[in-house]
């Protein structure tokens, strides 16, 4: 499984950080478009130690590892269970996020190599929950941009809809379509982000996918 839309600074970041004990696993953004659908670039990487409630010396540990091979390292919010750093080698910069999840994974991660060297990643199901989740807590036009891939992509909503629960409590697909239907995206959309033609296709596919939360809903 190579790399597909890493910036040579996040490739470089993720064999650096090979080391660290116990594993991460790259998440979100970055193994979508590293590893599963190269579908977009991503500005950030998302490193997961699950099943951990608090980093501990692990954001300490990044830290250590990323300014020994030269890199700029800036903290920008720290928190038990979170860490967010701001990474530059001179020639780029991105955001680093350091995750602790005690939630269990509804799958587990997949291998994958980066530059000859072996990580983890959340495979496209697991993180298809995860994206359904977001919908309920945020607004990203990056999620829903996700979702719809991952669907196309052969993704099983009726699953992930069963599996979502499992990540969160308050999980319900009615509660997802009810707030995506008040969802303005044509509002949310930064200038140049998308292309006329794209956001109209992520508009209709909000609908359609409200119209199949709606069905999937339990009655009453």
């Amino acid at each position: 499984m190579p790399s597909g839309r890493l910036t040579p600074l996040q490739e470089k970041i993720l064999v650096l950080l090979a080391e660290v004990t116990p594993p991460w696993t790259l998440t979100g953004g970055g193994a979508l478009a590293g590893f599963h659908l190269a579908h977009r670039a991503t500005r950030d990487l998302d490193l997961f130690w699950h099943g951990r409630s608090e980093l501990g010396s692990l954001g300490s540990e990044t830290v250590r590892l990323l300014k020994r091979a030269g890199l700029s390292v800036e903290a920008v919010q720290s928190a038990p269970a979170f860490e967010r750093l701001r990474v530059k080698d001179g020639r780029e910069e991105m955001i680093l996020d350091l995750v602790a999840d005690s939630v269990p994974t509804v799958e587990g991660p997949a291998d994958a190599v980066v530059s000859g060297t072996r990580i983890r990643v959340d495979t496209p199901h697991e993180i298809l929950v995860n994206k359904l989740c977001a919908l309920l807590s945020r607004k990203e036009l990056r999620d829903l941009r996700d979702v719809r891939e991952l669907l196309r992509r052969g993704g099983d909503l009726e699953r992930a809809l069963s599996d979502a629960p499992r990540k969160d409590g308050g999980f319900s697909p009615l509660m997802v379509a009810w707030i995506l239907r008040g969802t303005a995206l044509r509002e949310m959309a930064p200038v140049g982000e998308l292309e006329p033609a794209e956001l109209e296709e992520l508009i209709r596919f909000k609908d359609e996918l409200v119209a199949q939360l709606t069905r999937a809903a339990p009655p009453g």
